[in-house]
C-alpha cells in the first residue's frame, strides 16, 4: 500500500547528507512493509535480516564492528554480495540487538556509501544500553498509523484525497463530495490506520474481519507487557491501556490515575503511563493554561489526556460493533465525541508529527481541544463531534488572547464565519495551509 513516508525514504536515498537511517514506530505501523518496497522499487537488490526472526543474526555482530568485516560476514550469510548503493541493507528488529543498533554508527563514519535502514519498535530502541546508541550518527523517521489521507488512498478514493489536497481557501466543497468524505471518514473511524486492517477492508469490505485483526493487534500488545516491561509494571501497563476507552467517555478528559484504580497514585503509576508513550501506543495531550511560544515550554506536564495510537484500535477496545456505521452520526458522537477527538489527535500527530496540548481557562470552566502552533502564533482547534458549531470555550480563549483566527473542525462543510473558520473533520491536513491564510 502506498505510504506517504515514501517520499522522504526516496529523498533520504539522495541526500548527500545521508546516514545510516533508522525507521521507529509502534508495533504493526507497517514499518518492515515500507522499507521492503522502498528497497523493491528504489535499489537493484535488498538484503534483508530480521533479528527477532533469525537470532542466529546477532553473533555476526557479536566480535568486530567493523563495517567491512561485518559486509564481509552479511554477504556470506545471505550468499550473495552486497554492493554498495545499489543494495539496500535492512536491518529489521534491530532493538533486539544492541551491538547492531551500536554498529550503525561505523557505517555512518566509515562505510557510509553503503545503504543501510534499520527497523525497531519504539519502545525497544528507547531501552537500548546507552553505549549502544548512535547519537548523532543516525537519520531518523517516525512511522505512525495510516492517515485518513492515505486511506483514501488505500480504498481506491484517491480523487477525494487530491480534492483536499488541493484546497487552498476555506470555500465550500461540493455538497456530493462533502457527503461522500462524511461517509469515508465514518468508515475510517471503525477501520482506523493499522495497515493490516486497511488492507483487508480494502480487499474484502468485511468489516469483521477487520476486527479480527484489530483484535490480534491488540492481543500482541498486551503480550509485549509480558514480555519487556518490568515485572512491577506489567499488571499497572494493564490497567491503565483498558482504561483508555473510560477514561475518555468521561465528560472531563483529564486522565485520572483514580480511574484506573481507586488507590492508584500519579508516583505509582506514572512509569507504567511513559512506559505505553515510549512504545507508541498512547498520544499524550498535555495542559496550557497560558499559551507561548514554544508551547513545550508552558505545558504543565502533570494534567494531561491520554488517546489511543488508532482511532480503529480504540473502537476494538470498546467493543463498538459495525452495525454502528448504519446510525447515521452516531460513530462520531459515541463515547460523548471521544471517538472524533481521538481521530483528531491522531492526524494531528501523523502531519504534525508534534506533542499535542489543549487549553484550559483558570477556573475550569472553558476548554478547547487542542493548540496549534505555527512559526507566527497559537491557535485554537476546537473539535466538535457533530454539526453544531457553538463553542463557549472557543469564544472565551478568543476573550483572553486575541488569536488572529479561531479554527474549528465538525461535520460541517469548510467555511469561514467570520473569524472562525470550520474545517470539515475529513479535511484536517489542511489546517496547515487554512491556518497561514490570513482573515
Amino acid at each position: 500500500m502506498k505510504r506517504d513516508v515514501y517520499t522522504e525514504l526516496v529523498a533520504w536515498k539522495r541526500s548527500e547528507w545521508r546516514k545510516p537511517l533508522l525507521v521507529r514506530g509502534a508495533r504493526q505501523t507497517g514499518k518492515t512493509f515500507i522499507l521492503k518496497e522502498f528497497g523493491k522499487c528504489e535499489y537493484q537488490s535488498i538484503a534483508y535480516f530480521n533479528f527477532e526472526e533469525d537470532p542466529r543474526l546477532k553473533e555476526l555482530f557479536a566480535g568486530s564492528l567493523k563495517p567491512g568485516k561485518l559486509i564481509e560476514n552479511l554477504s556470506l550469510y545471505q550468499k550473495r554480495p552486497i554492493r554498495p548503493a545499489l543494495d539496500l541493507i535492512v536491518l529489521d528488529e534491530i532493538q533486539t540487538s544492541n551491538e547492531a543498533l551500536n554498529a550503525l554508527k561505523y557505517f555512518q563514519e566509515e562505510a557510509n556509501d553503503y545503504h543501510v535502514a534499520a527497523a525497531g519498535s519504539l519502545l525497544g530502541v528507547k531501552l537500548s544500553t546507552p553505549m549502544s546508541f548512535p547519537v548523532g550518527k543516525v537519520n531518523f523517521i517516525d512511522l505512525q498509523p495510516m492517515s485518513f489521507l492515505e486511506f483514501l488512498d488505500a480504498v481506491g478514493e484517491s480523487q477525494y484525497r487530491q480534492l483536499i489536497e488541493a484546497t487552498e481557501t476555506p470555500e465550500p466543497i461540493p455538497l456530493p463530495f462533502h457527503e461522500e468524505l462524511i461517509d469515508l471518514l465514518r468508515r475510517y473511524y471503525f477501520v482506523g490506520g493499522m495497515p493490516e486492517a486497511v488492507r483487508q477492508y480494502a480487499e474484502t469490505r468485511n468489516l469483521d474481519d477487520v476486527r479480527t485483526i484489530q483484535r490480534e493487534i491488540l492481543n500482541a500488545y498486551v503480550l509485549d507487557f509480558a514480555k519487556h516491561a518490568p515485572v512491577h509494571d506489567i499488571q499497572k501497563l494493564s490497567l491503565i491501556w483498558d482504561s483508555i476507552p473510560f477514561q475518555l467517555a468521561r465528560e472531563n478528559r483529564k486522565f485520572l490515575f483514580s480511574a484506573v484504580k481507586k488507590s492508584a497514585r500519579a508516583r505509582d503509576y506514572e512509569t507504567a503511563v511513559l512506559w505505553l508513550e515510549d512504545a507508541g501506543l498512547i498520544l499524550r495531550c498535555f495542559l496550557v493554561s497560558t499559551p507561548g511560544h514554544p508551547l513545550r515550554g508552558h505545558a504543565d506536564r502533570s494534567c494531561f489526556k491520554v488517546y489511543a495510537l488508532d482511532v480503529g484500535l480504540l473502537g476494538a477496545m470498546a467493543n463498538i460493533s459495525s452495525d454502528i456505521l448504519t446510525h447515521g452520526h452516531r460513530l462520531f458522537e459515541e463515547y460523548k465525541g471521544a471517538f472524533t477527538e481521538n481521530y483528531v489527535a491522531q492526524q494531528l500527530r501523523s502531519f504534525q508529527g508534534q506533542e499535542l496540548y489543549y487549553w484550559k481557562s483558570a477556573g475550569g470552566i472553558a476548554e478547547v481541544d487542542f493548540l496549534c502552533q505555527s512559526q507566527d502564533e497559537i491557535l485554537p482547534l476546537e473539535v466538535k463531534s457533530g454539526v453544531n458549531p457553538r463553542s463557549k470555550s472557543l469564544r472565551s480563549y478568543d476573550d483572553t488572547f486575541h488569536p488572529s483566527q479561531l479554527v474549528r473542525t465538525t461535520l460541517l462543510n469548510l467555511r469561514r464565519d467570520g473569524r472562525i473558520t470550520n474545517i470539515p473533520l475529513y479535511a484536517l491536513a489542511c489546517l496547515p495551509r487554512l491556518m497561514s491564510h490570513k482573515v
